[in-house]
C-alpha cells in the first residue's frame, strides 16, 4: 500500500478514513429506521424468528432454508425486544460495517483518501441506504463480503495461515447467510489471477475456499429441493442490466454518467506482477457476480437485485481510484502550468488536504442529488406493501366471528405479522397453524372441506394478493381452485378496500331460486357499526 508518509499522522487518517464512513452509514441507518409498517419479506423475518428453536428446524426442513442462519440469528435478536426496530437494527450494522471495511480496503489498497472517498460513496448510495432498513440477510450479506475481501488481500501479503483460515471462516458464515454468495469466490480468483500470484497463494485461497463450500454443499444440496420459493422469479434483459447499474453507480443522471466516468479510470490501471491492487479486487467483486447470476438466469430465473448487493462495494472503490487519478492529474497540470516546483515533502503536503475535501465536497454533492430519494425511501410507499396498513383496514371492517378467506394462503402474511386487526375473525380455510405445520403460511384444508365450510356462509370477506384477482392467473392447487370458483358462483361482490399489495373484498352470497334457506338469509347493509343484517 502506498503512503503519504509515516508515523502518527498516517494512522490517524487511516482510522478516520474507516470511522467516518461508518458514522455516516449509521446516521443514515438509524434515520426513519421506524416506517410503521413491515413489508411481507420483512413479516416472514419477523414471524419466524419468534418461533422457538424447535419450530424453526422443524420450518426448515420444508421451506426456507437458504435463510436458516439468518433466522436463528434472528431469534436472539427478538428474543428480549420483538419489535421492527430491533428487526432492522442488525441490518443497519452491518450496512455500516460493510462501509468501514470498504473504506478500509481502500485505505489498504491505495491511500486514506481514497479508503475515505469509497467509505463515504458508499454510505450515500440509495441501494445501500435502502437495505440498511430491510429486516433481511442482505446488509449482513454484504459485510460478511467486503470482510472476506479484505481477509483475501492480508492473506495474499501475509505469510502466515491464520488469515486464511479466518478468510475460509468468514465465506463460509456469509455463504450461510445467502448461498449465492458463493459468487465471491469466483471473484477472488479472478483477482488472484489477474495479479498472477504464486502457486502458494493459490493453494492456501483454494484449501480455504474449498472448505467453505464444502461447508455450503449441504444446504445447497436442500434448497434445490426448495426451489419452488423463488419460481415467481423471472429471466432477466437488459433493464434489467440498466436497473442494476444505476443501483451500483446511483440512479439520478447527475451522479451516474459522472460516476461511470469515475469508474472508468478507476478500472484502467495496469497490474503488476504479484501485485494486488485496487482495480484487480474491485472490478471483478462489481462484475462477475451479478454478470455470472444473470447470464444464469436467462435459463434459470434465480436472479434478483438483493442476491448480488454485496457486488455494490467495488464500484465506490473504484469511482474513489478514478477521483484520485483524477486529482492527482490535475494538481501535476497545476504545477506545470505555473511553473513551480516545490520539493516533494511539500508538495504532497500541499496536495493531500486539498484532494481529500475536495473528494468529500464530490461525495456531498453525490448526496444532494440523491437526497430526495433517500427522503423517500424512509417511507412505506418504498416497499411492495405495507401489512401494518392492511391489518388497520382489515380492524375497521371486520367483526368478531367474521368468516375470511386468504386468496391465496400467502396472503395471511398480514394476520401472521399483525394479527390485532384480524382479531376474532375466523380463518375460514385454515386447517394448521403456520407454526405447528412448519410452514410460513399455514397448511389449509382440502378443496372438499373448503366447500363445505363455505356452503354455510351468508357472507365472507377475501384478503386477496392483487395477482390472484387478475383474470389471467390459474392456481396450482385444487384448494386455491376452489376458493376462486365458489366465490365466483354463490357470491357476489359488495366492497371491496384496496391497500398497497393486498386488496379487501367483502363478498355477500346471492340468492338462488332453488335454495330453501334463501328466507332465512339477511341481507347485508354498512352502517356506523359496521356491516349488519337489513
Amino acid at each position: 500500500m502506498k503512503r503519504s508518509g509515516s508515523g502518527r499522522p498516517v494512522v490517524v487518517a487511516e482510522v478516520v478514513a474507516v470511522l467516518l464512513p461508518v458514522l455516516v452509514m449509521l446516521a443514515f441507518g438509524l434515520w426513519g429506521l421506524d416506517r410503521g409498517g413491515m413489508w411481507r419479506d420483512e413479516a416472514a423475518t419477523f414471524q419466524v424468528a419468534r418461533r422457538s428453536v424447535p419450530q424453526i428446524w422443524h420450518l426448515l426442513h420444508h421451506v426456507d432454508a437458504v435463510h436458516g442462519l439468518y433466522y436463528l440469528f434472528m431469534h436472539a435478536v427478538l428474543a428480549s425486544d420483538p419489535g421492527e426496530v430491533a428487526l432492522r437494527l442488525p441490518s443497519v450494522c452491518g450496512a455500516a460495517a460493510a462501509a468501514g471495511l470498504v473504506a478500509a480496503l481502500g485505505v489498504r489498497l491505495c491511500r486514506p483518501r481514497v479508503g475515505l472517498w469509497a467509505g463515504l460513496l458508499y454510505a450515500v448510495t440509495p441501494m445501500a441506504g435502502h437495505f440498511a432498513q430491510e429486516g433481511r440477510s442482505y446488509a449482513l450479506v454484504a459485510a460478511g463480503a467486503a470482510g472476506a475481501t479484505l481477509l483475501l488481500v492480508r492473506g495474499v501479503r501475509s505469510a502466515g495461515t491464520g488469515v486464511w483460515w479466518a478468510y475460509g471462516a468468514m465465506v463460509a458464515v456469509t455463504c450461510l447467510l445467502h448461498e449465492f454468495a458463493v459468487l465471491l469466490l469466483l471473484a477472488h480468483a479472478t483477482t488472484l489471477a489477474a495479479a498472477r500470484l504464486p502457486r502458494r497463494v493459490w493453494r492456501r485461497w483454494g484449501r480455504a475456499a474449498g472448505g467453505a463450500v464444502l461447508v455450503l454443499s449441504p444446504l445447497v444440496l436442500v434448497s434445490h429441493g426448495q426451489s419452488g420459493q423463488v419460481a415467481w422469479l423471472t429471466r432477466p434483459d437488459w433493464e434489467s442490466v440498466d436497473r442494476l447499474l444505476r443501483a451500483f453507480a446511483g440512479p439520478t443522471q447527475p451522479v451516474f454518467v459522472p460516476y461511470l466516468f469515475l469508474v472508468a479510470l478507476g478500472v484502467l490501471r495496469q497490474v503488476p506482477r504479484g501485485e494486488v491492487t485496487l482495480a484487480a479486487v474491485a472490478a471483478p467483486l462489481m462484475v462477475l457476480p451479478p454478470a455470472v447470476l444473470i447470464t444464469v438466469s436467462r435459463f434459470w430465473p434465480l436472479y434478483d437485485e438483493r442476491y448480488v448487493l454485496y457486488a455494490l462495494a467495488g464500484a465506490p472503490l473504484l469511482a474513489a481510484a478514478g477521483t484520485d487519478r483524477l486529482a492527482r492529474a490535475v494538481a501535476r497540470s497545476w504545477e506545470r502550468w505555473r511553473g513551480t516546483r516545490p520539493p516533494w515533502t511539500a508538495r504532497t503536503r500541499m496536495r493531500l488536504p486539498v484532494a481529500a475535501l475536495a473528494g468529500v465536497l464530490a461525495v456531498a454533492l453525490a448526496l444532494t442529488a440523491q437526497f430526495p430519494l433517500l427522503c423517500q425511501d424512509r417511507t412505506p410507499s418504498r416497499r411492495p406493501d405495507n401489512l401494518a396498513a392492511v391489518s388497520a383496514a382489515v380492524g375497521r371492517e371486520l367483526r368478531p366471528g367474521d368468516p375470511v378467506l386468504f386468496l391465496p394462503s400467502l396472503a395471511r402474511r398480514s394476520a401472521l405479522a399483525y394479527p390485532e386487526g384480524f382479531r376474532g375473525a375466523r380463518d375460514i380455510a385454515l386447517r394448521a397453524s403456520a407454526t405447528a405445520s412448519g410452514t410460513l403460511y399455514g397448511e389449509e384444508e382440502g378443496p372438499a372441506e373448503l366447500r363445505r365450510r363455505l356452503a354455510g356462509l351468508d357472507h365472507v370477506w377475501l384478503v386477496a394478493a392483487p395477482f390472484a384477482l387478475r383474470s389471467g392467473w390459474h392456481p396450482h392447487t385444487p384448494t386455491e381452485r376452489v376458493k376462486l370458483a365458489v366465490i365466483g358462483e354463490e357470491f357476489t361482490l359488495r366492497e371491496q378496500l384496496a391497500r398497497r399489495g393486498v386488496t379487501l373484498r367483502l363478498y355477500v352470497r346471492h340468492p338462488s331460486a332453488d335454495d330453501p334457506g334463501v328466507a332465512l338469509r339477511p341481507v347485508w347493509r354498512r352502517s356506523g357499526a359496521g356491516l349488519v343484517p337489513a
